[in-house]
């Protein structure tokens, strides 16, 4: 044989999870989309067709859903977190459960009338593993932009470079943020999610920006600061570039764009992503980040 099994993982991808609290006439609604995942000793069933040691991905997917009822979600990190204890319990060879789940927020217009929120997703990505716990909180698709306070200057150029340097642009991206906590007992995840997001907002509204690259980074550095609970944070930033439209070829008198119309391109754009560590915390097994889809 010049072959053999090298990494594999199996599960059930994008449950549709809908969750109705009905205990009052005010009812409450968590939507998610859950995807399970287990890593272990499933080489038999590689090998040999054995599915002795397989816990079905139809299996996963009910649990997915009786978990919501049994347990219930408070969290999409607790919930996600029970829900992979069951399945690691459920299955011996496994030796890790994942479940990542993504939440569409609700917005009350009724005691049992919801509009769909836009934007944003709240994201949880949990490992959980015979020795350790591992919780990712996160957000992605939050669409953030500045009018001004941001520039682009003195970077390098050869024969190639055409971008003119400017010191007044407008700045946008949609933001994907993951956040790696040290402790995962006793955490009030819906209060930890709700302050992480505020602190990344507060400080791309109140940071001069040289750079997409220094914006990042004070966010990291304040949500750092103000949660002694978190290891690190990453960001995956697309640079959502606003061109000034071109008025000079119009043949109408005093019309001038004095930074006031832009075209928004959406492709090609330029990514930013950057890791920002607290000092001294242990570095996190990448092989199970990697897995998560950490940035």
């Amino acid at each position: 044989m010049t072959h053999t099994l090298g990494l594999n993982q199996y599960g059930k991808a994008e449950s549709r999870v809908v969750r109705i609290v009905r205990d009052t006439r005010r009812h409450e609604i968590r939507d998610l989309t859950v995807s399970t995942s287990l890593r272990g000793d499933f080489a038999d069933a590689h090998v040999s067709g054995d599915q002795a040691a397989v816990l079905p991905t139809d299996t996963q997917k009910n649990t997915a859903f009786a978990y919501a009822k049994l347990h219930g979600v408070t969290s999409a990190e607790d919930y996600a977190i029970a829900l992979g204890t069951r399945l690691l319990e459920a299955c011996p060879a496994a030796e890790s459960a994942q479940v990542k789940v993504e939440e569409h927020g609700w917005d009350r217009i009724g005691d049992h009338s919801f509009v769909r929120r836009g934007g944003s997703v709240r994201t949880a990505a949990v490992t959980v593993g015979r020795d350790a716990t591992h919780v990712l909180s996160g957000i992605s698709g939050l669409a953030l932009l500045n009018t001004t306070d941001s520039e682009f200057q003195g970077f390098l150029k050869d024969e190639f470079t055409t971008l003119a340097e400017t010191g007044d642009r407008v700045l946008a991206t949609s933001l994907v943020a993951r956040w790696r906590h040290t402790d995962v007992d006793g955490v009030d995840w819906n209060a930890s999610h709700e302050a992480v997001t505020a602190t990344l907002l507060e400080t791309f509204a109140g940071t001069y920006s040289r750079a997409l690259q220094e914006t990042l980074y004070a966010m990291g550095g304040a949500a750092l600061d103000a949660q002694p609970g978190l290891a690190e944070i990453r960001f995956s930033a697309p640079n959502l570039h606003h061109f000034l439209v071109d008025f000079s070829g119009f043949d109408v008198d005093g019309l001038s764009n004095d930074g006031e119309v832009f075209i928004a391109a959406d492709r090609p754009y330029g990514l930013i992503e950057a890791q920002v560590v607290r000092d001294g915390v242990p570095p996190a097994d990448h092989a199970w980040l990697a897995v998560a889809g950490f940035c």
